[in-house]
């Protein structure tokens, strides 16, 4: 399935699962509260299935429907499951420390899809493939990066980062989707199975800081350091 070659209601399916999926990492940004992070992203997983189902449909691939079912259980279901246990287990309902407002937050992020845009323009127009879906994946890919990025640096919370790392996670394959739709289903379920370590991970993190400090706070390491 070549990119430059998509019909309309292809270009138009792909574009606004794309752009859902940046509005609903735009949602995790701007708020304070946990649970509106989860189902943000539980949301943004959805949508990205969705999009794996259409890119599977246009490109007559059934593995690519495996991969998008597998996506909607594990990203979409399981993961905010033991996220949702941790929260339970946290007793926090928000962000209690907060290095930037959400507004400064939303405001950095719009900087950051628009320098995104710059960068994806600069890589797509000396290939020939400008004002076609590629610039949008690019772009969705990198700002979704991005804002990835930005919420591990100005959240303290455990959970608020383990999702960061999450939403970071889910921009890199939501490019990926797009451009490189025949991705080997042994990659994808590598993938899966290294998020799922990552996040048993950090709920042992989040255990200890419950367990040393009182709360799920990242700030409380810094006591650690020398």
């Amino acid at each position: 399935m070549l990119l430059t070659q998509l019909d309309p209601l292809a270009a138009s399916l792909f574009s606004a699962t794309a752009i859902a999926s940046l509005l609903l990492a735009f949602v995790m940004l701007g708020s304070r509260w946990l649970d509106n992070y989860l189902y943000a992203f539980a949301a943004q997983s959805w949508a990205m299935a969705a999009l794996g189902v259409a890119v599977g449909y246009f490109a007559d691939s059934a593995e690519l429907y495996l991969i998008a079912a597998l996506s909607a259980l594990f990203r979409g279901l399981v993961l905010p499951y033991l996220i949702r246990r941790m929260i339970q287990r946290l007793h926090v309902a928000r962000e209690l420390h907060e290095t930037l407002r959400p507004a400064s937050a939303l405001v950095i992020g719009a900087l950051g899809v628009i320098f995104s845009l710059a960068v994806s323009t600069k890589i797509a127009v000396p290939l020939g493939l400008g004002g076609t879906v590629v610039v949008l994946a690019l772009t969705v890919m990198f700002a979704t990066a991005l804002i990835g990025f930005l919420m591990l640096a100005i959240r303290q919370e455990a959970v608020s980062q383990i999702i960061g790392l999450l939403v970071l996670e889910n921009g890199v394959r939501l490019g990926a989707q797009i451009l490189i739709p025949g991705m080997p289903l042994l990659i994808e379920l590598v993938i899966l199975a290294d998020v799922l370590a990552a996040v048993a991970c950090l709920s042992v993190l989040v255990r200890y800081l419950l367990s040393e400090f009182g709360n799920a706070s990242t700030a409380g390491l810094k006591r650690l350091v020398g």
